[in-house]
C-alpha cells in the first residue's frame, strides 16, 4: 500500500495499488497502556491524583486486570534461594522463591502445605542450599524436589520461635538462660562459634532437665508439664539440632577447598523478608481498596517484573493467559473429570482455583 491523502481529522490514509481500496492504519497503543498500568501499580500514586480523577487511566487499563503472570521454568543452578510466603489474610498465600538479585518463581494457594511447596519447587533447579523460615509442608517438599539441597533455617526465626515461649522477660532461671542462648544464636559467625553454642546448650538441657520434666495435677484431674513454653521451645531447637539445618552457614562441607572465609552463606531469610515482602506489603498499603483477586495479581505483577528477564509489554500481551482462557481450561478439565474439586469455586484468581495450575499435567497447556 502507498500513501494516500489524508483524512479529516489528519491521518495519514493509505491505498493498494491492485484492488484500489484504502484504509488507515489503525495505532495499536496497548503496549504503551500496559506499561502505563504497571508504572502506576508499582508506584505511590492515587488515581485520584491522575488527570481526570483517574478516569481516563481505568479506561485505559481496565482490560489489564484480566491477565495472569506465570512464571517461567528455571533450569539455571543458583548456590543460594530463599523461600518464604506472603499471606493475604486468612484466604491465600502466595509462595516466593528468590535469590540475591531477582525473583525466581511464585505459587498461589489456600495456605502453606506441602503439594504447594512442591508445585513451587518443581519449576525451579535444585540449588545448593535454600533458606527457609520453615513453613508448613516446606520440608517433605524439599525432600521430594531438591533431595540434595541442603537446608538453612533462619537463625531469626528460630530465635523468635523461642522468644514466642519464653517472651523477653522469663519468670525462671531456665527460661533466662534459653532466652540468652537464642539470643546467641544470631552472632554466631563460624564452625567455631557453632560448636560453642551447641556445647553450652548441651549444657543447659542436662542442668534444667529434671526441672522441666516436672509435672503439675490440674484440679480436672489431668496432669500435664509444669514447664510446657520453655518445654517446647527445648523440642523446636532439639528438632532444628537433630536435622542438621541451623548451622549449615558455618559448615565447612559446605563451601569448596580455600573458600569458607570468601564465599559465605546466608544464615537468615533477610534478604527475602526485607528485599521482597516488605516491597509487597507496602505496595499492598499504597492501593489499599484492592479485592483479593487484584492484590493477588498486583503481587504477581510485582514478582514478574523483578525476575531476571521479564518480557516486554508487547510481549506480555500476546503470552499471558487471560480470565477467560483459564476459565475455558478449567472447563474443558472438569468435562474430562480432571481435577473436578477444584471447579464451579467463586471465581478465576481465588486460591482454590489457582492452587493446581502450575502442576505438571498429562494435558497441555499455552502458558505451561
Amino acid at each position: 500500500m502507498t500513501r494516500y491523502g489524508k483524512t479529516s481529522t489528519g491521518r495519514q490514509r493509505y491505498r493498494c495499488a491492485g484492488c484500489r481500496t484504502s484504509r488507515v492504519a489503525a495505532i495499536d497503543t496497548s503496549a504503551k497502556d500496559f506499561a502505563l498500568f504497571l508504572s502506576f501499580l508499582f508506584s505511590r500514586q492515587r488515581q485520584r491524583d491522575l488527570p481526570g480523577a483517574g478516569r481516563t487511566f481505568r479506561r485505559r487499563t481496565a482490560r489489564f486486570w484480566q491477565l495472569w503472570p506465570t512464571p517461567e521454568v528455571v533450569d539455571e543452578v543458583h548456590r543460594v534461594i530463599y523461600v518464604d510466603g506472603i499471606h493475604l489474610g486468612r484466604s491465600a498465600v502466595i509462595l516466593i522463591a528468590s535469590t540475591d538479585t531477582h525473583v525466581v518463581g511464585w505459587y498461589l494457594a489456600r495456605s502453606e502445605h506441602s503439594q504447594a511447596w512442591g508445585a513451587l519447587l518443581a519449576r525451579i533447579a535444585p540449588p545448593q542450599v535454600v533458606v527457609t523460615d520453615g513453613g508448613s509442608g516446606f520440608a517433605k517438599a524439599r525432600r521430594a524436589h531438591w533431595p540434595t539441597t541442603k537446608v538453612q533455617r533462619c537463625t531469626f526465626h528460630a530465635f523468635s520461635q523461642v522468644r514466642r515461649q519464653t517472651t523477653t522477660r522469663p519468670r525462671t532461671q531456665a527460661g533466662v538462660e534459653l532466652y540468652g542462648l537464642a539470643r546467641a544464636l544470631l552472632h554466631v559467625r563460624d564452625n567455631t562459634g557453632a560448636a560453642a553454642w551447641l556445647a553450652a546448650y548441651t549444657q543447659w538441657r542436662a542442668t534444667w532437665e529434671a526441672f522441666l520434666a516436672e509435672r503439675t495435677r490440674l484440679a480436672t484431674g489431668q496432669v500435664v508439664l509444669t514447664h510446657q513454653r520453655l518445654v517446647t521451645a527445648r523440642s523446636a531447637l532439639d528438632t532444628l539440632i537433630r536435622t542438621k539445618t541451623l548451622f549449615t552457614y558455618v559448615d565447612p562441607a559446605n563451601f569448596p577447598v580455600g573458600a569458607y572465609l570468601h564465599m559465605p552463606l546466608p544464615a537468615t531469610n533477610n534478604r527475602i523478608e526485607g528485599g521482597i515482602n516488605t516491597q509487597l506489603r507496602a505496595l499492598l498499603r499504597d492501593h489499599r481498596g484492592m479485592s483479593l483477586d487484584r492484590r493477588i495479581k498486583a503481587i504477581m505483577w510485582w514478582c514478574y517484573m523483578h525476575t531476571e528477564y521479564p518480557a516486554s509489554p508487547a510481549r506480555i500481551l500476546r503470552t499471558m493467559p487471560t480470565d477467560t482462557q483459564i476459565q475455558a481450561y478449567y472447563r474443558a478439565a472438569a468435562s474430562r473429570g480432571e481435577h473436578a474439586r477444584d471447579i464451579g469455586l467463586p471465581g478465576i484468581g481465588t486460591a482454590a482455583v489457582w492452587n493446581e495450575l502450575h502442576h505438571s499435567t498429562s494435558y497441555i497447556t499455552t502458558w505451561d
